[in-house]
């Protein structure tokens, strides 16, 4: 058995706790062929209708995709749309032992609406005031009785109201006092509230954001991550750089590894499939060189399908394997 294959291999007994806003993602597929005579925009003529798990739900499919065993801590409001993301959950064969109901709040669902292989619209429905105490002290308690079972803890944020400052802060201090590595993909909100983690994930967007310094002008991404590593007291700083690769950096050296040519279909869901290889490789303690390069990898061939879909493990391998990773 090859190094690489020996690594997904060991996937395969491995668990990941996943922390973070879970969301239903809708699609509306058709063909356009005229405009509407009521406005500037195009007619869709529906042909199908989907649904798919999204969000920190995302991770937990790619997760499985890869062989390892995920389990989702998440909220959903006590709606209909709660209860079909946990029917898509048991569909998928992953635990909703995590998953707790919050009856003050809406499920959020993102709804694409998609002709002629072209992303026309995107609907929202979401709410995004941080959890009340009482719900985040329940979730809470779910993660403390789940934390021996994990060999990595995954921070998924995307802003809708899970991930409080005092529930990263307590969660972290548990994972700390249980030698239980930590990953975070975030968000602006509480962007610098991920104190000590083991591998910070942000896109170049974001750190700059996170700085309030101007998207258009040229930034030293290296010098940047150098600093969020410094203000987070993590160890590793992951920033993906879309066309331009990706970056990793800890106290040990820098690496800037270049994106592969793909062609391009549609970039939903690729930060999920990142995020998800990279977790997995800090839970076997990977060299980081590897780490970045099958994460990068991964956000690449997903892009090259349509909707947000969870990476395929034997593409992955097969093609980690021809550009000789590891």
């Amino acid at each position: 058995m090859s190094k690489l294959a020996s690594i997904f291999d060991k996937w395969e007994s491995t668990t990941a706790l996943i922390i973070g806003d879970s969301m239903i993602d809708a699609y509306f597929y058709g063909k356009s062929t005229r405009n509407s005579p009521e406005a500037p925009v195009p007619i869709i003529n529906l042909s199908k209708k989907e649904r798919r798990l999204g969000g920190a739900a995302n991770v937990a499919l790619n997760i499985k995709a890869l062989g390892a065993t995920p389990i989702l801590c998440s909220i959903v409001g006590h709606d209909r749309n709660g209860s079909q993301l946990k029917s898509l959950l048991d569909q998928e064969g992953l635990s909703t032992q995590g998953i707790i109901e919050d009856e003050s709040r809406c499920t959020t669902v993102k709804t694409r609406v998609i002709g002629n292989n072209q992303h026309f619209l995107r609907i929202d429905e979401e709410e995004t005031n941080l959890i009340n105490t009482d719900v985040e002290n329940q979730l809470f308690t779910t993660i403390s009785s789940l934390i021996r079972t994990a060999d990595v803890l995954i921070f998924q944020d995307y802003n809708k109201g899970v991930l409080s400052p005092s529930l990263i802060k307590n969660v972290t201090q548990l994972c700390n006092n249980s030698n239980v590595p930590i990953v975070v993909d975030p968000k602006h909100n509480q962007f610098f509230d991920y104190q000590n983690c083991t591998l910070f994930k942000p896109n170049r967007k974001e750190i700059v954001e996170a700085y309030q310094l101007k998207e258009e002008d040229n930034h030293n991404m290296q010098s940047l991550a150098q600093q969020l590593r410094a203000d987070l007291n993590a160890k590793n700083v992951m920033t993906t750089l879309s066309e331009d690769g990706v970056i990793i950096i800890n106290d040990q050296g820098y690496h800037h590894l270049l994106a592969h040519p793909r062609k391009i279909l549609d970039v939903s869901g690729a930060g999920d499939s990142v995020l998800s290889v990279a977790a997995l490789c800090v839970a076997l303690k990977l060299p980081n060189p590897l780490i970045a390069g099958l994460a990068n990898l991964a956000g690449g061939l997903v892009c090259e399908k349509i909707g947000v879909v969870p990476i395929d493990k034997g593409q992955l391998l097969d093609e980690a394997t021809r550009l000789e990773m590891g």
